[in-house]
């Protein structure tokens, strides 16, 4: 005989249950009712095993991609269904993808403590001192903007991998000294916390579903991604290209980024700009538009070894590149100016109140960036470099003088 769900939500008719590695044991008596009177139960085959006996209705087992099953979930509509996730469906879980097409009115969710909490609670950890990162399903350089001195990150992995492929990481930025607990099947009978240098990395066996806990030792020398914008030209493979860190600082500061922003860097090149974009906070966006295929490959190579994987790169030239893209808040221009039509189409993209950012470095350009400041108004500025260098082979320094730069800054009204 079915138990009846609770009364009181008539409207809530969809139930996201978060579901540990203790299965039905460690669900609350609401949880259990919710799941016996379900018409449809969804989850992964690892969900569906562990609430076996509690399912009486129909079971769906999650599709790839996943979102292909949203549609047969909408269908019971005012029906009870319930989703079974890990832990907490809405930090890192498949919440956030059902919200996309269900209103949160209509979903009750029943949280368990997310493998972030169980970690903390294993290491008397603080959550609020700790990195929280995803693997999976993503990069495994989207760590390395964390990888900061004395750092202590929490990273849910992809597959048993991860964690050995996090230490080769990590000894090849000279970091081999930081120390890896991996903690598996965490709250179940199965349960497993180990620990290893990542230079003496050995755990042999681990399995699928692990997080990492990582306690970060970053000596002199190692390669540590800078908090500040104006990174290193040393840092970014380039063929020449390359906007230089003081110009690049200014860059970044007109820009003005702000919570989940897009940028399109327009003659993206060795990608400095959208990269140090991108490190200003995880929410921002950007996408490089780059014609050149050995300046794209070498702008995806740069985006991953500092931090940054999620750069979108458009193998385009401009202005034909920005057909489709979503329009952007920010536009930064490092050459190309002279192109007919380039400066216009960005500019007819650029969202009201967006800014937009122009270099110049040769006559013609900065006649051009004249003009578009004598039409439209904004901010024209002068940037001169000059760095000390040694004359000859003596011991007496010089002044060495950069090409002048005119930086045009104007936001759109």
């Amino acid at each position: 005989m079915k138990s009846e769900p609770p009364t009181g939500l008539p409207s809530r008719w969809l139930s996201i249950i978060g579901i540990g590695e203790d299965g039905v044991a460690g669900l609350s008596s609401s949880a259990r009712a919710l799941i016996e009177s379900a018409e449809l139960v969804v989850g992964g085959k690892r969900h569906l095993d562990l609430a076996d006996s509690l399912i009486s209705g129909r079971r769906l087992a999650w599709p790839s991609p996943m979102g292909e099953a949203i549609p047969e979930v909408a269908k019971h509509r005012g029906r009870p269904v319930v989703v079974l996730a890990s832990g907490d469906p809405f930090h890192y879980g498949v919440g956030n993808l059902l919200l996309r097409a269900i209103p949160a009115a209509e979903t009750l969710c029943l949280p368990q403590p997310s493998s972030f909490s169980l970690a903390a609670a294993r290491l008397g950890w603080s959550l609020q001192d700790v990195a929280l990162v995803s693997l999976h399903g993503r990069a495994l350089e989207a760590i390395v903007r964390h990888l900061q001195p004395g750092a202590r990150i929490f990273a849910l992995s992809w597959d048993g991998d991860t964690p050995r492929k996090l230490a080769e990481l990590l000894v090849a930025r000279g970091m081999g000294q930081s120390r890896l607990t991996v903690l598996e099947a965490m709250g179940g009978p199965r349960e497993r916390i180990r620990q290893a240098t990542a230079a003496g990395f050995d755990l042999a066996d681990v399995g699928a579903l692990n997080t990492i806990a990582l306690d970060v030792v970053a000596p002199s020398g190692a390669a540590v991604v800078a908090l500040a914008p104006g990174l290193d030209d040393s840092l970014f493979e380039n063929d020449g290209q390359l906007t230089k860190r003081e110009v690049r600082a200014a860059a970044i500061a007109a820009l003005a980024p702000r919570w989940g922003e897009l940028l399109w860097d327009v003659g993206l090149g060795a990608g400095s700009v959208a990269i140090e974009w991108l490190l200003r906070h995880p929410s921002l966006k950007a996408v490089g538009i780059e014609d050149r295929p050995e300046r794209a490959a070498r702008a995806a190579r740069n985006a991953a070894s500092l931090g940054t994987p999620d750069l979108q790169i458009v193998q385009k030239k401009a202005p034909e590149g920005f057909a489709g893209l979503p329009a952007p808040d920010a536009v930064f221009i490092g050459g190309g100016l002279s192109d007919p039509g380039l400066f216009e189409a960005a500019w007819s993209h650029l969202k009201p109140g967006g800014r937009l950012v122009a270099n110049a470095v040769s006559l013609q350009s900065e006649a051009r960036l004249i003009e578009l400041f004598q039409r439209h108004g904004g901010e024209l500025v002068r940037l001169e470099v000059a760095k000390a260098g040694r004359a000859g082979t003596g011991g007496v320094f010089v002044w060495r003088q950069a090409a002048p730069i005119v930086q045009w800054r104007v936001r759109k009204p």
